[in-house]
Order: structure tokens, then sequence, then C-alpha cells
């Protein structure tokens, strides 16, 4: 998809490109595209970079359409094969593989019948030493090539060349024994081995991604070329001037890494988050498998269920934005108001719930901090960040404040809105404190008190049941109206304001029907599923936080506002750094401006709600860090964004500034009750 202003058809009229001048056109490769482009620009709704249909490969770019070759084409002359990436092969891989087909190339040989074999292992151990440059074919043997005449010249037209001789102890007579025999020895003793090897090697170049050529070079190696019989197989090296004209090239690589295999997708899925699945399965395992901590601690436990959050973010947010650009814009509307903070209040509410059942305050300090974490991040670190990358290739980028004004004016209403309770119980409530010392001997002189707190439950609680809570009900139904309307203003009355049109112009190759990766059931299936499994990730978190809580020297107002808040948050902060470098910086803004007004919206309404009938300590009531931090984020946030335009300067001061307010966090005092 491109987005592209001031975009119009030739094919229309001028007084339709008169019209579209003033729009943003986006042109997407089908319907399905750009819907979910225009969801993007959807107050509500999960902005999605990735596609969620497949690109025609005719589309893509040569970039892109190497990250998918099976390496067998030969190129011409691409320079030296000597590169930094290819000699981090040979240190990682390239020099135990190539012994490991040496010592199995000496015990075919001692076998005698496997000694075809071993000629095999030998060349390929010359092979995985260093097989960039070189090729393996398979090559058609004339029947003549079974006669073992003395004087018989073997020669190969694929590449004009002698085929390597191979010591065939079938010569000897009963060419048929003799073949069975080698094969079962190949398949006995040397074959398994080297499948184990090769799949080691699959498996961690995998896992790192950039070696991803080096993976589907094992892969390919242990699924073809060591089934093939020996005499079929030719490893030779390439000339500068030399191309094959026949035969089938079944390897040809000439490097080993390749930086834009970030962007290499399964089935739609982005490789980091297929790489991560499995995290998730493991923590699931050891988590309620190992419940006794006989195997590993509670702070690994919990840092792989806090980790395991991040795939889970992201499939959840793939199958929302599949199932949003499927359908008609009331069902995208309910799916991204049921499950956009599914993440967040999966993690909150399992805590309240573990806090209430210990009668341990500690957990709802916890959550406030998240919540607040959340909030202050995706008001000064998201966008901030995004401003800085964004800026680094663009000197300037310009946003729609108008959409970005309605965000802020929401966020204003929301801040205002939850720490109302706040201002009115250090207004009206009492201050009590732990143990109070005169520090000037004098009865009328200075006091030095610890550990205090507005008392809320003085005279049996008369000021909070009677005045507090009625105001907290209060907020918590105005919020989610004010919400409800914001909604109904950007996506109907004033949809003008994002100034964007999907053009029904076709670019050059795209008559392509929309082939989806995810169809709305198959979404719908995997949303379920991540959802459950995030409730269990969150449920081993929030089982194994309490050590981390009560043995760590960090505050808890730390732990609160940097890993609960912002891990679960990474797949957005990607989308937005993504968007930026694309210089759509509007969209890098609206994802941390909707997550933020969701927080004070959606997430504390709920999680009031859900203290009605599941009584928790949770109360709306915060502490005056928290309320501090975040008004002075919404404001510093306005300033910034108002003019329209911003650089990487003003991305640094956004940043600069959220790293301040964390380390007051690190220096904070732990909360009361911690």
């Amino acid at each position: 998809a491109a987005v592209s202003p001031l975009s119009c058809c030739h094919q229309h009229s001028e007084e339709v490109c008169e019209s579209c001048v003033v729009k943003t056109t986006l042109t997407a490769e089908n319907a399905v595209e750009a819907n979910k482009l225009s969801n993007n620009y959807k107050f509500g709704f999960k902005k999605w970079k990735s596609h969620v249909t497949a690109r025609p490969w005719e589309d893509r770019s040569e970039i892109v359409k190497e990250l998918y070759s099976d390496l067998n084409v030969i190129r011409g002359s691409g320079g030296s094969t000597v590169t930094c990436g290819n000699v981090l092969y040979l240190l990682l891989f390239g020099w135990w593989l190539s012994l490991f087909y040496g010592i199995v190339a000496a015990v075919m040989f001692v076998t005698v019948v496997g000694a075809p074999y071993g000629q095999l292992c030998w060349d390929l151990a010359g092979y995985f030493l260093w097989p960039f440059g070189k090729v393996i074919q398979r090559v058609e043997v004339p029947t003549s090539h079974h006669v073992c005449g003395a004087g018989a010249e073997e020669t190969s037209p694929l590449l004009g060349g002698p085929v390597p001789h191979r010591w065939r102890p079938w010569c000897w007579g009963h060419t048929g024994y003799w073949q069975r025999a080698g094969a079962a020895a190949w398949l006995c003793l040397g074959y398994p081995v080297l499948v184990v090897a090769h799949g080691l090697v699959s498996v961690t170049a995998w896992l790192l991604v950039f070696l991803i050529p080096v993976a589907k070079l094992s892969a390919r190696t242990a699924a073809r070329v060591l089934l093939l019989p020996p005499e079929r197989v030719l490893v030779r090296r390439l000339r500068m001037t030399e191309v094959p004209l026949e035969g089938e090239v079944i390897l040809c690589c000439y490097s080993a890494v390749n930086p834009y295999y970030y962007k290499y997708t399964v089935d739609g899925i982005n490789v980091f988050a297929v790489n991560l699945l499995p995290l998730v399965l493991v923590t699931l395992v050891l988590g309620y498998v190992d419940s006794h901590n006989h195997l590993t601690s509670s702070s690994v436990k919990f840092t792989l269920a806090l980790l395991s959050i991040m795939p889970l973010s992201y499939y959840i947010g793939m199958a929302i934005a599949s199932i949003s650009a499927q359908s008609t814009f009331a069902v995208g509307a309910v799916v991204n108001a049921t499950f956009g903070s599914i993440t967040e209040l999966t993690f909150y509410i399992t805590a309240l719930i573990k806090g209430s059942r210990e009668g341990n305050r500690c957990y709802t300090e916890v959550v406030k901090s998240a919540l607040t974490g959340t909030l202050v991040g995706c008001v000064l670190f998201v966008p901030g960040l995004c401003m800085v990358i964004g800026g680094i290739r663009h000197q300037e980028q310009r946003f729609n404040s108008r959409s970005a004004g309605v965000s802020s004016a929401l966020l204003f209403l929301s801040v205002g809105g939850v720490f109302a309770p706040t201002l009115f119980s250090k207004v009206y409530g009492k201050l009590v404190c732990g143990e109070c010392h005169n520090v000037t001997q004098n009865p009328l002189g200075h006091y030095l008190c610890h550990n205090c707190h507005l008392d809320l439950m003085d005279n049996n609680g008369t000021l909070y049941y009677s005045h507090v809570q009625p105001l907290v009900y209060t907020v918590s139904l105005l919020l989610p109206a004010a919400y409800l309307i914001g909604l109904f203003f950007t996506l109907k009355t004033h949809s003008h304001i994002y100034d964007i049109h999907i053009s029904d112009c076709h670019m050059p190759g795209h008559h392509h029907s929309a082939v989806v990766h995810w169809s709305r059931w198959q979404a719908l299936v995997i949303l379920l599923l991540s959802t459950l499994c995030m409730s269990a990730c969150a449920d081993l978190a929030t089982e194994h936080i309490s050590p981390i809580l009560t043995n760590s020297t960090i505050s808890q107002y730390f732990i609160g506002v940097t890993v609960l808040a912002m891990v679960p948050e990474l797949p957005e902060i990607v989308n937005g750094i993504q968007f930026a470098l694309q210089n759509n910086l509007s969209l890098s803004i609206e994802i941390g401006n909707c997550i933020a007004v969701q927080v004070c919206m959606l997430q504390i309404p709920i999680l009031v709600l859900f203290t009605i009938f599941y009584p928790t300590n949770f109360t709306l009531v915060f502490s005056d860090l928290h309320v501090y931090a975040s008004m002075f984020s919404v404001v510093l946030m306005n300033y910034i964004f108002m003019d329209g335009k911003c650089d990487y300067f003003q991305g640094t001061v956004l940043v600069m500034v959220y790293f301040i307010l964390l380390a007051v966090y690190f220096f904070a005092p732990s909360p009361s009750g911690c």
C-alpha cells in the first residue's frame, strides 16, 4: 500500500481531481488492504503496519524477493565472497560442520560399501567449510555411467568439466547388492548424524533471523542433497564466467547474512513473532508443571511470562486488524473496543485478584503504577522515540494537527476525570502518620513524621462511602460516555478532519483479488487462543512477581511504570517507528494517544466496574507522584504538538523528560503497603 498526498487518477475528470487534491489519497493493492489503511486513521481502531493480505509477487521489491528465494539461483559476478557475515558463518557453523562431515566420511570409507557416500561427505566437508560461490547440482547419470570401464572418462555437459570420480565397490560385481548395502550403511551410520547437525544449524540460524540463509542452506541439504545417490550429486566451485546450461541447481549461496530479514514473514506473521511463539509454550509448561520452583526460580518464570506477552500482543493485534479489515465498520468497532485493551486488562485483573486473596495492597499499587506508566510512556516515550527515529531520515515531519487535537482534548478530559477523586480526597481527607518525632524538643516545634497517608475511612468510612466512592462511580460512567462521543465525532460527524481518501484507481500490476493471510474465522480463533494464553501468562506473572516486589531494592513504583507498563506495548512501539520511517507521523502519534485515552476512558472504568462484582483494594486514589507526572506529560505533549510539525529535537525533549520521570520513580521510596 502507498500513501500519497495530492494524488489523483488521470482517468477522472478535473472536477473529481480538484476534490482529491485536498485529501490524502491511499492507494492499496485490494479492497481489504484499503479497508485496513482506512481503519488506521479511525479513532479507537488499532493501528497496524503489516499487510493482512498477501502482496502480489511482481509488486515486491528485489530485496524482498531475495528473502524468499530457495538459494538455487546462480548470479553473475558479485564481487568477493569474503565478507563479515560469511566469516561469522565460518566461526559459528562452518568449521565444526565441516569436521562432522570429515568424521562421517572416514566412517563410511571404513565400511567399504559406503565408500561412495564417504567421497560425497568429503566433498561436502569442503563445501560447508566455505559454501559461498560454490554450487551443488543434481546431475543425470547416463547409462554408460554405470559401466565400470577402465578407460571410460566421466564428463558432465552441465558444467563442461569432468565429474569427480567416486570409488564404487559395485564395480566388483553384484551391483544391486553393493548399492543396497551402501545405502543401508549410509542411512544407519551417516545420515542420522548429519541430520541432527543440520537441524541444530537450522534452528540456531533461524532464531538469529539475519542468518536465515544459513538455515535454508542447511535444511535443504538435509532434505534433498543427503537423500540423493552420491553419483548424482555434483559439488564444485563456480568460475566467474561460468554459467550452467542445463541440470537442476539445488544450492547456490553467496552470503550468509542478510540484514533485511527483519521483514521476513511466515503466513503474514513477522519472523520475530514466529520465533518468540515457542517461548509461550515453554513459559506455560514450566510455570504450571514446576509450580514449586524446583527447576527455576520465580524471577525466571516472571521474566519468561512477561516476555511471552510480547508475541501474544502481536497476534492479538494482527487478529484484530484482520477481522476489522474484512468486516463492516460496526463489527470492527466492537472488536477493537472489546479486545483492544485485553492485554493490559488481563494482567491488571489477575494482579488485583491475587492481591485481594493475599490481603496485600502492594499489588494494587503496582497496578496503579502500571496504569500511570502506560499513560506517561504513550504520551512521551512512544511519540518522542518515533520523532527521533523518523527525524533521522526526514528533516521535518508534519502531522494532522486537528486529529491530534481531538486526542489531546480527550486526554485532558480523561486525566482530569481519572484524578478528580484523588484531588477530592486530598482536599477533604485526613492525613494520618505512622509515627512522628519532635526534632526541636519544643511541644510547639517541628515534627518529623513517617508513613503518612490520607485516611478516607475516618468516622467509619463516611468520607469514602458517602463522597469519594460515588464520585468514582460517576467518573467511571462519564469517561466511557466521553469516549463514545469522541468516536461518534471522529468517525461519523467530523470524519473529514482526517483528510483520507481511498483511491478507486489501481496502480500497474494491482489488478489482483485479495488473498488474506487469515480469514475472519481463522483470525477469530487465533484471537481467542491468544487471549487465553495471555490470561495464563498474566496469571503466572502475578503469581511470581511477589518475590521481586518484596526482595528487590528497586522501588515498586519503578517496576510498575517501566516493565509492567511498556513491555506489552512493544508491538505498538514497533508499528509507530515503522510509520515514522515512512514519514507518516500522524499514525505514530495516534498510536500513543489512542492507548493513553483507552487507559483512562476504558481500562480504569472497567477496573472500577470489576471491583463492584469482585471487591479488591483498588480505589481511584493515586499518589501525588502519579498525578504530577501524568498531568505534566499531557501538558508538555500538547505544547509540542501545537503547530502540527516536529523534528528530532522535539522528540529528544519528550524522550529526555520521560527518562527524568523514570529517574524520579527509580529513587522514590516504595508505596505504603509494600
